[in-house]
């Protein structure tokens, strides 16, 4: 009788757990960890996730659901380093907003964190205390950009479906052009940087890596949060506001409409049509400009005179801000103090910051520290921000949907060099965007980049800084190198790039969908205009503005 109650009992209770289970809001199973790397892409990572369904709706396909992420993002699950021996052992104690934000939105988990260049300085992760990212095979010898490299590998090699980089001047472009993925950099203050240990503040950007363009939408959707505790990211009021001027300038220009699209006008930067050019990326440019214009698209050239100087500006200034930021790894308030005694002239943490930082962010602390200095703060920090501002000038002279931080001014033409081209006696041709390669060349080989100085490492650079010192919104996409321009055991594809204006975001993922998709873009264009409106309508419902009630309306 006791065996027959106590087979009753067992029958009874695993009936209430299955019952118990399929009420139960989310369930959980069990699945393999991601596939080993080669390419020294992962350090840290979980073996067996458990991965929860959640059936409540989000935005995030399944796929996206387990991510990697960069280690200089803040997570509890793991620890951050930064890929540097000075925070070999930091655990943050709280998560990044934007790691928040895809949970909460999307149902994401951390699964991995991945290899950098050390505080995100560097153009190949190579500059890592775990040792160098690098390209999936069969080309290994090869480098995977940086400093996100290792995020871009992550989702290169399928060991994930989606990760979360960081983008200061380039760092997740130039990586998902090196790798042949998509790396987004958002408008800056688009997603939140709370949690993200800074490099350069007024330039880091929170960027997203998968494979497909087209899929990019949603986990940028899924990534920004109005409420957060980063104070560049737009308040509700201001994201209305420019989301407001983003549909009427889409009204007036006719873009992206559900019936019908407009020709656009593609803008092309004479800069960057530089003697440095790789035959293989010019080649590719020149063919992907053919095919854009096969489609009724019309191809413009432009003028941005100041980018010539960008590269100069931009590593003065984010030097300056890393000297800045990283005053504070000292061993006292963070950081892992060394057992030797420190320097007898009375510094206290002279040895600790030398042993614990690399040689390339000890040569950018001192580069910016000198720059911040009162006999050169002159000559070099306030300049490069001149630069900076003039920049952003030529950006928005050459749009044609203007800029929603700041109103509408009517520009000088004497102001302009004499070499730009007059669209009419109004001034010079406006465009939707701008189609450039992202690097001037393909990845070159490890070896040679560690034997280079880190002056010609600096000039991978030269045409991802441009939009990063205006802020803008440019998304990196791969496209195949036609047989006859192939360099002999290098990668297949060049990364090509898309800037927009200002918050202009999902215009430029739209035109880099089409720019990956190449000569089958019109068959595809049917399919995905229904989606997008969808995930518009979505988008413009999430956020939409709504008064605070008042204490006389409760």
């Amino acid at each position: 009788m006791g065996s027959r109650i106590s087979e009753e009992v067992v029958a009874v209770a695993k009936s209430g757990w299955k019952r118990g289970a399929r009420n139960s809001p989310y369930k959980a199973r069990f699945k393999k960890g991601p596939r080993d790397s080669s390419s020294n892409a992962f350090i840290r990572q979980e073996k067996s996730f458990r991965q929860w369904k959640i059936y409540r709706p989000t935005i995030l396909p399944n796929r996206f659901r387990i991510l990697a992420v960069k280690d200089n993002i803040s997570t509890t699950s793991f620890e951050t380093t930064c890929a540097s021996n000075f925070l070999r052992d930091y655990e943050p104690p709280f998560d990044a907003d934007v790691i928040k934000t895809l949970y909460k939105r999307g149902g994401a988990a951390v699964g991995s964190k991945t290899n950098m260049d050390e505080f995100g300085m560097g153009s190949h992760s190579v500059n890592s205390h775990y040792g160098a990212v690098t390209n999936s095979p069969p080309f290994e010898a090869y480098s995977a950009g940086g400093s996100s490299g290792g995020s871009a590998q992550a989702v290169a090699s399928g060991s994930f479906q989606a990760a979360l980089g960081t983008d200061t001047g380039g760092s997740v472009r130039l990586p998902a052009a090196y790798s042949g993925v998509t790396g987004l950099k958002p408008s800056y203050g688009r997603i939140s940087r709370h949690g993200v240990i800074p490099y350069a503040h007024s330039l880091d950007t929170v960027g997203l890596f998968c494979k497909d363009p087209e899929e990019m939408t949603a986990f940028l959707i899924a990534s920004q949060d109005l409420r957060t505790r980063d104070p560049t990211t737009p308040t509700e009021p201001a994201t209305k506001r420019m989301t407001d001027a983003i549909r009427r300038e889409e009204a007036r220009l006719g873009r992206w409409p559900v019936t019908d699209t407009k020709p656009l006008r593609i803008g092309v930067p004479a800069e960057y049509n530089i003697a440095e050019l790789s035959p293989a990326v010019r080649h590719t440019w020149q063919r992907t400009l053919d095919t854009l214009r096969s489609h009724g698209h019309t191809i413009v050239p432009v003028s941005l005179p100041s980018t010539k100087h960008a590269l100069s500006a931009y590593y003065i200034i984010a030097a300056a801000e890393a000297s800045s930021n990283l005053a504070k790894f000292d061993g006292v308030r963070y950081g892992s103090r060394e057992d030797a005694s420190d320097n007898p002239t009375g510094v206290l943490y002279a040895s600790t910051r030398g042993a614990g930082f690399g040689d390339e962010v000890r040569r950018r602390i001192l580069l910016g520290t000198y720059s911040l200095s009162a006999s050169a703060m002159d000559n070099f920090f306030v300049q490069a921000q001149r630069v900076r501002r003039l920049v952003q000038r030529d950006f928005d002279r050459v749009f044609a949907m203007p800029n929603p931080l700041h109103p509408e001014n009517q520009f000088d033409l004497a102001d302009m060099p004499e070499t730009t081209e007059m669209d009419s006696k109004l001034g010079p041709a406006e465009v939707d965007v701008l189609v450039v390669p992202t690097a001037p060349t393909l990845p070159p080989l490890l070896k040679d980049v560690k034997s280079q100085g880190s002056l010609a490492g600096y000039t991978n650079d030269v045409f991802t800084v441009p939009a990063s010192l205006a802020g803008l919104p440019a998304i990196s996409v791969p496209v195949p190198i036609a047989k006859e321009a192939r360099e002999e055991g290098n990668v297949g594809f060049v990364g090509m790039q898309v800037i927009g204006q200002y918050f202009d975001d999902f215009h430029v993922i739209n035109v880099g969908t089409m720019v990956a998709a190449g000569v089958r873009w019109p068959s595809r264009l049917e399919k995905l205009q229904e989606k997008w409106r969808i995930q518009r309508e979505n988008a413009a419902r999430n956020y939409e503005f709504r008064r605070p009630v008042g204490f006389g309306d409760k």
